[in-house]
């Protein structure tokens, strides 16, 4: 699913149209990145947290160089979903056909 076809979903299902769904699934997104960017996590109870995360500086390969370069300790966006959306998305996936069997 697209975010097209979410705002779709959303202006079918309440009513509201297709430019103010969109509007305020943009501001949503606004809010989330500048809370994350200001080092504030947000939490939707149901839904799920948006979390910052922090990875520890490291060792890599720059491969084509074939030189070992330090990547720096930085923090990375992470969604972290509810325990009732896993249980929920575990359900209706163990419903669909698996794909191994033909």
């Amino acid at each position: 699913m697209r975010k097209a076809d979410l705002v779709t979903a959303i202006s079918e299902k309440t009513g509201v149209p297709k430019v103010d769904v969109l509007v305020s699934l943009e501001e949503f997104f606004k809010s989330v990145k500048g809370s994350l960017a200001g080092g504030e996590n947000v939490y939707i109870r149901g839904f799920g947290s948006f979390i910052i995360k922090k990875r520890k500086k490291k060792v890599g390969r720059h491969i084509k160089k074939n030189v070992s370069i330090e990547i720096p300790e930085h923090y990375i966006p992470a969604f972290k979903p509810a325990k009732i959306f896993t249980e929920q998305v575990k359900e209706s996936v163990n419903h669909l056909p698996n794909e191994d069997e033909d």
